[in-house]
């Protein structure tokens, strides 16, 4: 879930999303139960106005949901609050865990991306430099480096443990609104309003592709796990996938009838799913 949403929810988590992080037997469970209903476990409720980014915690054992000025972390076994985070003084469009879960970043509408120490709840970091608002957040998989994105039309790139802005990225020419770190930590992919995908080196901040083809808005990149292919979801109503080392177009999987805001690989890389301003959400094959 993430900003672009303009309706409120109450984390309305379902028992299938219950069992966190993948693993073998988590999945082999999952594919015996993938037949049965979802059933509705928790409605989480403290939010007072509509709740616009929503993020596991890598372990699955938290969530957290911004809106309305606040950040509320929350045990996602027992469905309770377990801390509303202090310092939003706007509302939080995106939400990040780092790798091992032991901080949580934000990003915001005061141009700031805030990062919190789960343990303690206690103001981390406030990252500043973004001049518009903050749209997108992710951290690095080596837990190294936060990437932000921002309605500025650039990616900043950050030291995760002093604050430091180490790259600003600058060759879009709209807003950004998704980046997404390579499985290795190596590269880093953004999304932007000017209906391009660019891939950069994220030591030395060079741009290495501008991958082009969608005809309208990008919402929305992920890497496939093994770091082999990107897929993009756009207004233009496709999702596309690319090869990272050539930036070469593979495939444009067609089928939504609207826009399309999120898209997501299945850890195996086999599958990858898109939500829609149709109203739905597709399940593709993609395994090479």
């Amino acid at each position: 879930m993430d900003w672009r949403s303009n309706f409120s929810i109450s984390a309305l988590l379902l028992m299938g999303l219950a069992c966190g992080p993948s693993d073998p037997k988590g999945q082999k469970q999952a594919d015996k139960e993938v037949s049965k209903k979802p059933k509705l476990l928790f409605t989480l409720q403290g939010h007072t106005d509509p709740v616009v980014s929503v993020a596991w915690s890598p372990d699955g054992k938290n969530i957290a949901s911004g809106g309305d000025k606040t950040m509320n972390v929350w045990d996602a076994v027992q469905g309770k609050l377990l801390r509303t985070v202090p310092g939003e003084t706007h509302v939080a469009l995106d939400a990040a865990w780092s790798p091992d879960r032991q901080r949580l970043a934000s990003g915001s509408w005061d141009r700031t991306v805030k990062v919190v120490d789960n343990a303690s709840g206690n103001l981390v970091l406030t990252l500043k430099g973004h001049t518009k608002d903050v749209l997108s957040v992710a951290w690095s998989p080596d837990g190294k480096w936060l990437a932000s994105s921002s309605f500025d039309k650039t990616v900043k790139v950050w030291d995760a443990v002093t604050g430091k802005v180490i790259h600003t990225l600058q060759e879009h020419t709209n807003f950004v609104t998704s980046v997404a770190w390579s499985p290795d930590s190596k590269r880093l992919a953004s999304g932007s309003l000017d209906k391009t995908v660019k891939v950069w080196e994220a030591a030395s901040g060079r741009l290495i592709h501008t991958l082009q083809g969608h005809t309208d808005e990008v919402w929305s990149v992920t890497w496939s796990p093994d770091g082999k292919r990107l897929a993009s979801g756009s207004s233009d109503k496709t999702v596309k996938m690319w090869e990272t080392g050539s930036g070469r177009l593979l495939h444009t999987l067609q089928g939504h009838t609207s826009f399309i805001h999120g898209v997501a690989w299945s850890p195996d890389g086999k599958r990858l799913v898109s939500g829609s301003d149709d109203k739905t959400v597709k399940v593709w094959v993609v395994a090479k």
